[in-house]
């Protein structure tokens, strides 16, 4: 849920911002934008992604960072753990979760 006020716009970012620890819910997974996620051969990556449970409202959080440059990523989505690159974490769009919840 959105505090009064913002717009998901305003309010949403990419899951490949975030870092380790933090957590959020899923807003939406973009599976047509090609320039999002480097996909000019118009692969399936948002469909993928949706299908493993990148889904609206599912809460996930990043458990895990490559060092140097923190890619690619370990997310806990539900019970299961990926491993996502950050070129296919900008197609999922989340609410950190101060905003998901609402509070600072």
């Amino acid at each position: 849920m959105l505090p009064s006020g913002k717009t998901a716009s305003a309010a949403s970012v990419s899951l490949a911002s975030l870092r380790k620890g933090d957590r959020c819910v899923v807003v939406e997974v973009l599976e047509t934008d090609a320039g999002i996620v480097g996909d000019t051969d118009g692969s399936t990556i948002g469909r993928r992604l949706i299908e493993i449970g990148f889904v609206p409202g599912e809460q996930v959080q990043v458990i895990e960072e490559v060092w140097p440059g923190g890619d690619p990523m370990a997310v806990r989505v539900g019970t299961s753990v990926f491993a996502l690159r950050r070129r296919e974490a900008r197609a999922v769009l989340v609410y950190p979760a101060a905003t998901a919840t609402g509070s600072p």
